[in-house]
C-alpha cells in the first residue's frame, strides 16, 4: 500500500478540516479577505528592482488583488528607509514591517543562517537549494535566532551561484587570483583567503564605484544577474563562467509583531503566495541570464574558464576542510554539526 503523508498544512490547503477546526478554502479566504480592515505594510529594499526583487513584487501584487486592495505591500527601493546593513534592526524596532537581508552582511546576528554562506556547497541549481534553504530555515535554532529580531522568515530570495567580474589583467587559472582584492562574502571570503586572494565585505550598491575606482580587483556576485543589475559590466574587463564559488542566504523577514496582527486569511494569502514568488523569481534568473550572455558575447569582456583541474583542487582546499572550520568555530554556541548534515542531506534528495 502507497503511503500519503498529510500534514496539517496540506489539510489546511485542501479546506479540510483537522482538530476540530475547519480551514476556509482559498477562495472563502479570499471573500473574507475583501471584508477585512485595510492594512498597508512597508517593506525596505535595497537597489532597484531587479531580478532578486521579482519574487516580492508578485506577492504583493497578489495580496492586494486577492484582498481586493485591503491589504497592501509597499516596496521602498534604494534604502529609503532602512540601510542594507541595519535592515534587521529596523524590523526589531517596528521601524518598518518587511524586508530582505543578506546574513553574510553581519554573520554574529544569525549565525545558523551563515551555514548557507559556506563556499561550495552542492546545491546543484535553483530547485535544490530551494529545499535546502527551506529545511534551515525551519530549523528551530533558526527560528530562535530570528526570534532575538522579532523577526519571522516568510522565504528565500535564492541566489544564483557565484563568480567573478573585474577589472584589469584576466585570471587564466586559480594561481592568477594571489594577491587580488575581491569583494567576497561569508564563506567565499575564507575560500579566496584560501587561494591567497584578499576578500573583502562590502554591500551590493557600493560595488560598481569600488570597482571602477580600482579599491577591489574584481566582484564576486551571483552570475548573471547581479552584475547588470548593478552596472558592473559598463566597466569591467573579464569574468569567470564556471567557478560556482557558492552563494549568501537572502531571506525575507517579517516583523513578528505585524504578521501576528494580521487575520488569518491576510496570512493565508501570503502563505499561499509563496510557490507563485519562487516561480517568478526563476524565470526572471533565467531570462535575465539569457540577455546578459547573449549582450556580453558581443562585448570587449572576456569569459574566463578556469581549468577543472584546478577547480577541483579549490573546492578540496576551499570546500569541506571550511566547513569544519565553521563547525568548530559555532561549537557550543548552536547545532552547527547538525545544521551542516542537514545542508548536505537535503542536497542529496
Amino acid at each position: 500500500m502507497k503511503l500519503i503523508a498529510v500534514t496539517a498544512s496540506s489539510l489546511a490547503l485542501a479546506g479540510l478540516a483537522f482538530a476540530g477546526v475547519t480551514i476556509p478554502t482559498a477562495a472563502e479566504a479570499a471573500t473574507k479577505a475583501c471584508n477585512e480592515a485595510k492594512t498597508t505594510w512597508r517593506f525596505s529594499f535595497w537597489g532597484k528592482r531587479r531580478a532578486f526583487t521579482e519574487a516580492m513584487e508578485y506577492v504583493t501584487k497578489r495580496v492586494s488583488d486577492q484582498t481586493c486592495g485591503n491589504f497592501k505591500i509597499r516596496l521602498y527601493y534604494g534604502e529609503q528607509l532602512s540601510k542594507s546593513k541595519e535592515n534587521l534592526d529596523s524590523i526589531s524596532v517596528g521601524a518598518i514591517d518587511a524586508t530582505s537581508f543578506c546574513a553574510a552582511y553581519h554573520p554574529g546576528k544569525n549565525r545558523p543562517l551563515n551555514v548557507l554562506d559556506l563556499p561550495f556547497l552542492p546545491l546543484a541549481n535553483f530547485d535544490v537549494m530551494r529545499r535546502v534553504h527551506d529545511a534551515v530555515y525551519a530549523h528551530p535554532a533558526s527560528k530562535k535566532a530570528l526570534a532575538k529580531w522579532n523577526a519571522v522568515i516568510y522565504m528565500s530570495n535564492i541566489l544564483p551561484q557565484y563568480e567573478y567580474m573585474g577589472r584589469g589583467k584576466p585570471p587564466k587559472s586559480v594561481k592568477d587570483f594571489k594577491g587580488l582584492r575581491l569583494r567576497a562574502l561569508g564563506g567565499m571570503g575564507r575560500s579566496a583567503k584560501a587561494i591567497g586572494a584578499v576578500p573583502t565585505t562590502m554591500p551590493a550598491p557600493e560595488t560598481y564605484t569600488a570597482l571602477q575606482r580600482g579599491t577591489v580587483d574584481a566582484i564576486g556576485f551571483p552570475f548573471t544577474y547581479s552584475f547588470s543589475a548593478y552596472k558592473l559590466d559598463e566597466v569591467a574587463d573579464w569574468y569567470t563562467t564556471n567557478m560556482s564559488l557558492g552563494s549568501v542566504t537572502c531571506p525575507t523577514v517579517f516583523n513578528k509583531t505585524a504578521y501576528e496582527k494580521l487575520p488569518a486569511s491576510y496570512k493565508k494569502i501570503l502563505a499561499e503566495a509563496v510557490p507563485g514568488a519562487y516561480d517568478a523569481l526563476k524565470a526572471n534568473y533565467a531570462a535575465k541570464d539569457k540577455a546578459n550572455l547573449a549582450r556580453w558575447g558581443k562585448s570587449k569582456m572576456k569569459a574566463i574558464k578556469i581549468p577543472e583541474s584546478e577547480m577541483a583542487e579549490f573546492r578540496r582546499i576551499g570546500g569541506e576542510p571550511l566547513w569544519k572550520a565553521w563547525v568548530e568555530e559555532n561549537k557550543g554556541q548552536i547545532p552547527a554539526q547538525e545544521l551542516l548534515d542537514l545542508v548536505l542531506k537535503t542536497a542529496k534528495q
